[in-house]
């Protein structure tokens, strides 16, 4: 998947518009960001410049594949608040003392929405959209699950599970953007669907929606113990494996707390909880532990590895669940 707009897309990030490798298009050609200096404020400033409210991670030794051709821009500094990344502080257009295994990358905050108030499990909360340059929430009147799953999608889960309303994940502040919200599931974003006009409505607080989405990640293979199993992602409609190449317990304590787990007790390899099938869609995953998602560590890019399900990877998680978990299967 591809994203461009004034000079800058991303690539890489397959069916996910909102995540790639950054390239910067000058004197009429099309190049890479080395990933020297390269973090979050340089990242903010990429993802609005394409319209996103900011990012999520700064990533880089080619987190989502080689580009190829030139590599423009190096030692980028910016301070966050530049208009475009042209605007920050760099060596010059084309000096640079890197390869394309040094192109940097971007996962930005997706499509100006996202859920809070979900506690520990990032996959549910309070919906609240990103509208003339200001979050605000969504009010419950017609709230329905068509509705979730267009929002669920949105942020890259596979569905939605459930749609509350009467402020279930608490109430939020400041506008109320959406209301009468009529969805028919298949949407690609909240906006694209019926409502009665930003910021039109009747509503307080207390009628704030919520969703709570399918995780998007699982584990399989773990028999009566819904805690421990082979790792798998859902990417592009499709469910896959990860690749155990490089896999360690900072990447597993990523998985068990997106799992709504408290942590991870040990990252296991080598199909130790038998052999999936289908893509395997993750290899060479490296996380400090402090990522929301998997998706949010770095890694060769969907779907580029050098594996076998003979090296699928799993985790055991710390018990001690804040909900229950359904998303576990033996």
């Amino acid at each position: 998947m591809l994203l461009t707009t004034t000079g800058i897309r991303l690539v890489g990030g397959r069916s996910t518009s909102f995540q790639g490798r950054v390239e910067v298009f000058h004197a009429g050609q099309w190049g890479t960001v080395c990933d020297n200096s390269w973090g979050l404020s340089d990242a903010h400033v990429v993802c609005r410049q394409l319209g996103y409210p900011g990012a999520k991670a700064a990533l880089g030794s080619a987190a989502f594949g080689r580009g190829s051709g030139p590599i423009w821009l190096d030692k980028v500094t910016c301070d966050g608040s530049e208009a475009t990344i042209s605007d920050c502080g760099h060596n010059g257009w084309g000096t640079h003392d890197c390869g394309h295994g040094d192109d940097a990358g971007v996962v930005c905050e997706q499509q100006g929405i996202r859920l809070v108030g979900g506690g520990f499990t990032s996959s549910q909360g309070r919906v609240e959209v990103f509208h003339a340059g200001q979050w605000g929430t969504v009010c419950d009147n017609s709230w329905g699950l068509s509705d979730a799953h267009v929002v669920c999608r949105q942020l890259g889960y596979p569905g939605a599970k459930a749609a509350l309303g009467s402020a279930a994940f608490g109430r939020g502040s400041g506008p109320i953007w959406l209301d009468e919200v009529t969805c028919d599931g298949f949407e690609a974003t909240i906006s694209d669907c019926g409502h009665n006009g930003w910021g039109t409505h009747d509503c307080g607080h207390g009628d704030d929606a919520g969703v709570v989405c399918e995780r998007g990640i699982r584990l399989v293979g773990g028999g009566s113990t819904s805690s421990q199993g082979r790792v798998e992602v859902f990417h592009a409609g499709q469910w896959g494996t990860v690749c155990d190449n490089s896999w360690g317990l900072s990447d597993a304590h990523v998985v068990c707390r997106q799992l709504g787990y408290p942590g991870a007790k040990a990252a296991l390899g080598s199909a130790a909880f038998g052999r999936g099938s289908g893509p395997i869609w993750l290899d060479e995953v490296t996380c400090d532990g402090s990522e929301a998602t998997i998706s949010d560590c770095g890694h060769n890019g969907w779907g580029i590895h050098d594996c076998g399900h003979g090296e699928d990877a799993g985790v055991d998680c710390e018990q001690g669940m804040p909900e229950n978990n359904s998303n576990s299967t033996t």
